[in-house]
């Protein structure tokens, strides 16, 4: 992800919008969760992140 968004200005920013859009929904989603919720998903369930 950050090789594309990194080199993604060469085709007019583009790609790095894409990236800049799934970051914030990441941001939003690992904000909203609890900590016990977090805990349970990715510690102890060993869900990679998105």
């Amino acid at each position: 992800m950050l090789l594309v968004f990194l080199f993604g200005f060469i085709l007019l920013g583009i790609p790095s919008m894409i990236i800049g859009v799934i970051a914030f929904i990441e941001f939003i989603m690992y904000l909203t969760k609890s900590d016990e919720e977090f805990e349970q998903i990715y510690v102890q369930g060993n869900k990679p992140w998105f």
